[in-house]
């Protein structure tokens, strides 16, 4: 785990591995109504833009990975959890134009430039020192009019932080350099989507 000042630690591979062996989706990201609203939202909230270069963090088992490859020519698929990952491979079977990583954020991140960054449910499992880290090196690899997407529910949780938490802290991190352009909120979760200045 990785320690924070304040005490709390971002939540550990080992962890999403465990959760993984004892159900293959632990979310029901595959069949739950709250996904499939949520997916369609995320989606909608982008425009009909298309991206040369997109970044997903914390894809899980590719439901959103696959629906979101058909609008990027390149799209950077990445989980700590070879159990999720292995589910995403055979998800976006027939989308040449994505990838698949193990990779653990914010230690790990990839040597590319992306014009969108997207962090659907995943921030809140970072410690706050983390979630500032991942919001440098987002900025720093952030084309010019690109984006970045976070979506995070806003019930109560036992992660480090909360929803709340992490857009609140990852927009103050960009403030001057990334501006808020949608800021939505739904009965369950938050969407914020922040352009390039």
């Amino acid at each position: 785990m990785t320690a924070a000042e304040d005490g709390r630690a971002s939540m550990s591979p080992a962890w999403f591995e465990a959760l993984y062996a004892s159900d293959p989706d632990p979310w029901r990201f595959a069949t739950s109504p709250y996904e499939a609203a949520k997916y369609d939202d995320t989606l909608a909230s982008l425009g009909e833009r298309r991206f040369t270069a997109a970044f997903e963090v914390g894809c899980s088992i590719g439901v959103l990975t696959r629906r979101l490859a058909a609008r990027c020519d390149r799209l950077l698929a990445v989980d700590v959890a070879d159990a999720a990952l292995a589910q995403a491979r055979a998800a976006c079977q027939g989308w040449p134009n994505v990838t698949l990583a193990r990779m653990r954020v914010p230690e790990e991140w990839p040597r590319s430039r992306f014009d969108l960054i997207l962090f659907s449910e995943v921030l809140y499992y970072l410690a706050p020192a983390d979630i500032d880290r991942t919001a440098a090196l987002a900025l720093a690899a952030l084309d010019p009019g690109g984006t970045v997407l976070l979506v995070h529910w806003t019930g109560p949780t036992n992660y480090p932080c909360s929803g709340d938490e992490v857009a609140t802290r990852f927009i103050a991190a960009c403030a001057g350099r990334l501006r808020p352009v949608t800021q939505a909120r739904r009965a369950e979760y938050r969407l914020d989507r922040l352009d390039r200045c």
